[in-house]
């Protein structure tokens, strides 16, 4: 497959034009024109791409790539030694973010809805990145926490009432902890991200609408997966997700 053809497809798909985003979306490195092999993670950590050497990984996707906005351009350091790994191993690097958050079918929120157990009703939100909806049943806030942190792997921080019932959710996955005022003014129960602000405790407490921040690693591992199964059974390629733990 080369790799020309699997970016014009991958960008269509997920209408990266439509984001005013914080990062290039696509293709951040080149490699070599062909690809066999996609390894697929969150991160672009120096882990990761020598776990990607190791799988003769042709192209590494992830959903956080490099060249940040404001960032220091510089190439030393901890950039230096990834861009150098990169290219001595001829890899490609190709990142999504915000366009890989918000597809419909193969986005993050959506591939955590998945997991679960979400009932996806709508939309909102800057950019249309916040997604609402319902569990399956209501249950108490530290039930519906507890069953977060069973299906996630790992224990969510829960800013509510432990009784509180929840009927509707809003979610966004990573760092969306800023999008709880638009859930409170939708009137939701409680709003689910990756991370927590020393602020969204207040807001939480005072507005009566939960918080549960279940990380950010934790609930932005689905869609890069989702993306990388996809394209490997359309072109027939091989596909390896490498989990790297983060604590975040």
């Amino acid at each position: 497959m080369k790799i020309n053809e699997l970016l014009d497809y991958t960008g269509q798909l997920l209408q990266v034009d439509r984001y005013r985003d914080y990062c290039p979306n696509g293709l951040q490195v080149a490699g070599r024109a062909e690809v066999r092999t996609i390894v697929t993670g969150v991160t672009a950590s120096l882990d990761l791409l020598e776990a990607a050497a190791g799988l003769d990984a042709d192209l590494v996707l992830v959903h956080h790539g490099y060249f940040w906005k404001n960032e220091n351009p510089c190439v030393t350091g901890i950039k230096h030694a990834r861009l150098k790994f990169l290219l001595a191993h001829d890899m490609n690097l190709v990142a999504y973010h915000l366009p890989l958050d918000a597809h419909p079918e193969l986005g993050n929120n959506v591939q955590l809805a998945q997991v679960l157990g979400l009932q996806l009703d709508g939309w909102g939100g800057e950019q249309n990145l916040v997604a609402m909806g319902f569990p399956i049943s209501p249950q108490p806030l530290q039930e519906f926490g507890m069953h977060i942190g069973r299906k996630l792997g790992r224990e969510p921080m829960i800013i509510g009432r432990p009784g509180q019932e929840i009927h509707r959710v809003a979610w966004c996955t990573g760092a969306a902890q800023d999008a709880l005022d638009q859930a409170i003014a939708w009137g939701v129960d409680a709003f689910i991200s990756g991370e927590i602000s020393e602020r969204t405790v207040h807001l939480a407490r005072e507005s009566g609408v939960a918080y549960i921040a279940a990380g950010h690693h934790a609930t932005e591992r689905y869609g890069v997966q989702a993306l990388g199964r996809h394209l490997a059974e359309r072109y027939g390629l091989n596909h390896h997700y490498v989990e790297l733990d983060n604590p975040v």
